[in-house]
């Protein structure tokens, strides 16, 4: 059963904000926000970490009606910024997973039979892509990299700033609402995946990816501030001795990214693993044990002898009998 959402069509934004005091990021202008929240704004996490330059290109989104794509490996908060840039705006904000099963019919709406007075009728039930295009709504395309041909057509009537939507099957022309917004996040920038890490993504027509005005790169963190970030999410490791294991988790975790990067290994850590392992090992306060399950049982066998001297590297302290005789096995 499809969702049916609720229209707000003459809300518009009626304050600003400071981006430096809100964002806690160097920087001292004003953005247009909503004084009031709804049901379609995402909740605040008081807690989060925001990189100023993609900040600066969301609200450059928000603020200017720029069309943004947001690309990088996967884990580093590409839709969290969105959604808690959102947040702080009190801006609506819809997140659509574009996955293989999401077709055009599920974006622009069809023909469904509903009762009325006790009769079966069937009347045209509207996609998610109108009713957002109507309203002072951003709307966030997830995996943009993995929509199916089809529906990437769809989008691309939409890209253009003052692009209105043609609803053939109702003869209707949709004219965007003037705050409505449109995000993208994605795993690579339109020409496939060349990796192997990201399976289903594929090449995006670049006539498409000209209409992206402002494409961010978000990749991983310095150490600081993905500490930080961990620390944020695993409040009791801030203390002296936790700081500096969460340091060197993530040493271990820079270390999986160059040796992905050279081609040693074929998977690596992301912030949102390092965070997996920090809150694992608080459950089971064991740091060998708890990396295991956070990240090396899902290695290539192959691979875990030079992921296990990876971990030997970072901690000065006596490995697990599993972690020794991996590195035995090298």
């Amino acid at each position: 059963m499809a969702t049916t959402y609720n229209n707000f069509t003459d809300n518009t934004p009626d304050i600003s904000l400071n981006v430096g005091n809100t964002f806690g990021i160097d920087a001292d202008f004003e953005v247009p926000a909503f004084a009031e929240a709804n049901e379609y704004v995402p909740e605040i996490d008081s807690t989060y970490c925001f990189d100023k330059n993609t900040t600066l290109a969301i609200l450059a989104g928000f603020s200017d009606n720029r069309r943004v794509m947001i690309q990088g490996l996967h884990g580093s908060g590409k839709s969290t910024h969105i959604e808690q840039v959102a947040a702080r705006l009190n801006w609506p904000c819809i997140r659509i997973n574009l996955d293989s099963h999401i077709s055009r019919l599920d974006l622009l709406g069809k023909d469904a039979i509903t009762l009325e007075k006790d009769k079966q009728v069937t009347k045209f039930q509207e996609g998610i892509l109108p009713w957002a295009i109507q309203n002072p709504t951003a709307l966030v395309f997830d995996e943009y990299d993995a929509g199916r041909p089809d529906v990437m057509f769809v989008i691309q009537r939409v890209l253009e700033v003052d692009g209105r939507l043609t609803l053939l099957d109702q003869n209707r022309v949709l004219t965007p609402n003037p705050f409505f917004r449109l995000f993208a996040t994605a795993n690579t920038v339109g020409l496939g995946d060349s990796t192997g890490l990201y399976h289903g993504t594929q090449q995006i027509n670049q006539g498409q990816m000209d209409r992206w005005q402002i494409v961010s790169c978000l990749n991983y963190l310095s150490v600081d501030l993905e500490t930080k970030v961990v620390l944020s999410k695993v409040k009791d490791l801030d203390n002296k001795k936790g700081t500096e294991t969460v340091k060197n988790m993530i040493e271990l975790a820079n270390l999986t990214r160059e040796g992905f990067k050279n081609g040693d290994i074929s998977n690596l850590m992301s912030p949102r693993t390092v965070i997996s392992w920090a809150e694992n090992f608080q459950i089971f306060s064991d740091l060998v044990s708890s990396f295991e399950l956070s990240f090396l049982n899902k290695c290539d066998e192959t691979e875990k002898p030079i992921i296990a001297e990876y971990f030997q590297r970072c901690f000065d302290q006596e490995t697990s009998d599993s972690i020794s005789n991996l590195i035995d096995q090298d």
